[in-house]
C-alpha cells in the first residue's frame, strides 16, 4: 500500500525582505525630487504596520506607490498589505498598512471547499493552526492542487511547504 503524500498551504511573510523593500521605499523618498518639501515619509508603526506620511493625499498615495514597487522587486505578494484609506491628521496625510501573516480559519475553509469542489477526487484537507495540511495518495494530485490554488483568486498571499 502507498503512503500519503502531502504538504502544507501557509501564508507568510520574510520579515527581512519587508524590511529591506522598507528601507529602500524611505532612500527613494527621501532622495526624489518630486518629494522634496512635502514631509513624505515611511517607516515601521510597530512590528505589524508600516505608516506613510505626507502634506497632501496625493503625496501620501505616491508614497504607497513607491512602497509596494519595492515590496514587488523584493519578492514580496501585495496581498500581504493591508493599506486603508488616507486620513487628516493636523496638517498631513497619514495612512497606516497592516502586514498580514497566517492563514484565518476562515480563510483555511475557503482553501479546503476549494480543493474539495474542484480538485481531484481523494485529496484531504485539514486545518491546523494557520494552516493547511493537504494530502492524497498521488503526488500528481498534490501538483494538481498546488495548480488549482495557484489560479484561485484568493486574497491572500499562499506558499506551500513541506511537500514531502
Amino acid at each position: 500500500m502507498a503512503s500519503e503524500s502531502s504538504f502544507d498551504v501557509v501564508s507568510k511573510l520574510d520579515r527581512q525582505e519587508v524590511d529591506n523593500a522598507l528601507n529602500q521605499a524611505a532612500k527613494e523618498i527621501a532622495q526624489r525630487y518630486d518629494f522634496k518639501g512635502t514631509g513624505a515619509s515611511v517607516e515601521w508603526s510597530g512590528t505589524e504596520a508600516i505608516a506613510m506620511s505626507a502634506n497632501s493625499e496625493e503625496r501620501v498615495k505616491a508614497v504607497l506607490d513607491v512602497l509596494q514597487t519595492k515590496l514587488i522587486k523584493r519578492g514580496v505578494s501585495l496581498k500581504a498589505l493591508d493599506a486603508g484609506e488616507p486620513r487628516l491628521s493636523g496638517k498631513e496625510y497619514r495612512l497606516d498598512a497592516s502586514l498580514k501573516e497566517g492563514l484565518s480559519q476562515e480563510d483555511a475553509k475557503k482553501i479546503g471547499k476549494i480543493v474539495r469542489d474542484e480538485g481531484p477526487k481523494g485529496v484531504k484537507t485539514q486545518v491546523t493552526g494557520d494552516e493547511l495540511r493537504v494530502s492524497a495518495k498521488s503526488r500528481d494530485d498534490l501538483q494538481a492542487v498546488i495548480a488549482l490554488l495557484k489560479g484561485a483568486d484568493l486574497d491572500v498571499a499562499l506558499q506551500f511547504v513541506n511537500y514531502r
